[in-house]
């Protein structure tokens, strides 16, 4: 028995090197760029990562807040507003962001994610995910942990999201100084420019 202890001990040590050393030569051949795709084993130790990172308490959570069209509603707004720019409106991630993070920002509409717990869920948004780009959340306040499990609600409807409420939460996302200078030139124009003209009038 002993000595099959030692067997097992010398070949998990065996496999360990290799994988070391495999990693050693992939790094000194690609670098660290962020540009590279992750391998297989790198999904894999990623995954098993996240898996160690939630207690079994935590995974067994149940969401407290019902799934209602108020609830539901609040978390569009909270997505478009902290979320979408890394994890696109419909939860997909083909953003510019979200696509050359290192690993890129999940499809959170797929089954890995979609089979995760309520409870995985929360924890991931109140706590984030090391080494990879997804932050913290949580302050520890009663209603930033509502917003984190009304997320989850909408996490759970990213499947089934319309092509109306995606055109609402497009409101709701954040602009950039030219965004907002364009939408203004937009409304302008639509307007027949009256500002100008009456600001010209105004000299006259």
């Amino acid at each position: 028995m002993y000595k099959l202890g030692l067997i097992l001990a010398g070949a998990l040590s065996t496999v360990a090197l290799l994988f070391l050393v495999g990693g050693v030569l992939l790094i000194g051949t690609h670098g660290l760029s962020a540009r590279e795709q992750p391998g297989p084993l790198e999904r894999w130790v990623a995954r098993q990562a996240r898996a160690l990172a939630v207690s079994k308490d935590a995974r067994q959570r149940e969401n407290p807040v019902g799934d209602s069209t108020q609830a539901q509603a609040d978390a569009r707004a909270h997505w478009a507003d902290h979320c979408a720019a890394c994890h696109a409106n419909n939860g997909s991630g083909d953003v510019e962001m979200g696509k050359h993070m290192y690993p890129p920002a999940p499809d959170m509409r797929q089954s890995e994610t979609q089979q995760m717990t309520d409870g995985e869920l929360f924890f991931i948004i109140q706590n984030g995910i090391r080494m990879t780009g997804m932050p913290a959340w949580g302050s520890g306040s009663q209603h930033d942990e509502q917003d984190s499990w009304k997320l989850v609600r909408f996490i759970r409807h990213l499947p089934q999201l319309t092509a109306e409420e995606e055109q609402e939460m497009q409101a709701l996302n954040p602009k950039s100084p030219d965004e907002l200078k364009e939408e203004q030139e937009e409304r302008d124009f639509l307007n027949g420019d009256q500002t100008h003209e009456h600001t010209e009038h105004h000299h006259h």
